[in-house]
């Protein structure tokens, strides 16, 4: 038995081969998905064997139900060994307690790691955060941020390893915690292949978990399935940046109908990235600012201390991060504004910078981080 607190045998035959079957008819599933909204594909998993075999397979059911049978359970525990792959079934009491009533939500999981416990998995004890993959500054930022306040208070982050936000809520939870990753290929495969060495660090503290077998690789359809189970997972699911029609939207819908809490990061009216978040504002999400308010949400008011902010700024350095805040992410563009020496503003921004108020991009442009700034920041600013 693995830190897991499962091995490749915590899983009922029965169960097993049902995630080969789903394997087998993936190809078939993406041909009837082709054309219904992303968000519609997990209701297929609802059928059983045969329903599904034939919705999927037509013509082809008899034949991929057969092939399917004759693999036997031992040569299915010979892959999940071979691969160093666990899995457990919603038949043991250790499954994650959120997928166990959801009438679409995976009969089995099959995971890689060993950084905690699968029963520790509690829709109380658990955050799913989600985004854009094409991702801004200010998003990856917020939701790095989010990802290590949250381990820090002793949170299990969730998240899809995808690039942009996914990964960014990732890393900020490795800097101090673990991670759980919930991959639509098998647990084995990274995905992408660019999150690799991401991948074998969430492998070392946290887990990657996925319903599908080892080996399996990623299509279309299996994206909005596994957003089901990343969103029945946890209590609350944020999100952090999204356009209109974006995955995350419908990972934010699904833990909606799941009957959890949604929240969503505010972003600028004038940037695509933000149109959905602004939009799921607009409709009751919950306002996330920071992981203060996940944590009050999820564990309690005051169960995350109030920030007190970072290194005090003298008064030329309070008007500089100002001119930033204000757009003005060059060191000419916030001399003008500011009316000020040129040089001056470089070495201003350029000590913001090492004090952790902005980051630096490889342009030359500057951007707040979401390091809160000292009391009485602005007053000083105007002074």
């Amino acid at each position: 038995m693995n830190g897991a607190g499962v091995t490749a045998e915590s899983s009922c035959e029965e169960c097993l081969r049902r995630s080969w079957l789903i394997a087998a008819l993936a190809p078939y599933i993406q041909v009837v998905c082709d054309d219904r909204p992303g968000k519609r594909t997990p209701e297929l998993l609802r059928l059983d064997d045969e329903d599904l075999a034939e919705v999927a397979a037509g013509r082809h059911m008899d034949r991929i139900l057969s092939e399917v049978e004759l693999v036997t359970g031992d040569q299915m525990l010979s892959r999940l060994t071979d691969a160093g792959c666990w899995a457990c079934c919603h038949h043991d009491d250790r499954f994650p307690e959120g997928l166990i009533d959801g009438a679409d939500a995976p009969r089995i999981l099959i995971g890689k790691g060993d950084g905690l416990r699968l029963s520790g998995l509690t829709t109380s004890s658990s955050v799913t955060i989600v985004g854009a993959r094409r991702a801004t500054g200010y998003g990856l930022e917020v939701a790095r941020t989010l990802g290590r306040e949250l381990a820090s208070a002793g949170l299990n982050v969730v998240s899809g390893l995808a690039l942009g936000i996914d990964g960014a809520v990732h890393r900020g939870a490795l800097e101090v915690g673990n991670t759980v990753a919930v991959l639509a290929s098998g647990a084995d495969r990274p995905y992408p292949m660019s999150h690799t060495r991401l991948y074998r660090q969430v492998l070392e503290n946290g887990l990657v978990i996925s319903e599908l077998p080892p080996g399996s690789t990623p299509r279309r359809w299996q994206f909005p399935a596994r957003n089901r189970i990343m969103a029945a997972l946890s209590g609350m699911t944020v999100v952090v940046e999204a356009a209109f029609r974006s995955g995350s939207l419908i990972t934010a819908e699904m833990a909606s109908d799941a009957g959890r809490e949604v929240g969503a990061v505010p972003g600028q009216v004038t940037i695509a990235a933000a149109a959905g978040t602004n939009e799921l504002l607009s409709s009751g999400a919950a306002l996330i600012r920071d992981g203060r308010d996940v944590i009050d949400r999820v564990i309690g008011v005051g169960a995350m201390p109030v920030p007190t902010g970072g290194p005090t700024l003298d008064e030329r350095q309070a008007k500089v991060i100002t001119a930033v805040e204000a757009g003005c992410s060059t060191v000419d563009a916030a001399a003008d504004y500011l009316a000020m020496d040129a040089d001056e503003v470089a070495i201003a921004l350029a000590r913001l910078e090492v004090m952790g108020y902005l980051a630096c991009s490889l342009t030359g442009t500057y951007a707040r981080t979401t390091q809160p700034l000292p009391p009485d920041t602005y007053s000083s600013a105007d002074g």
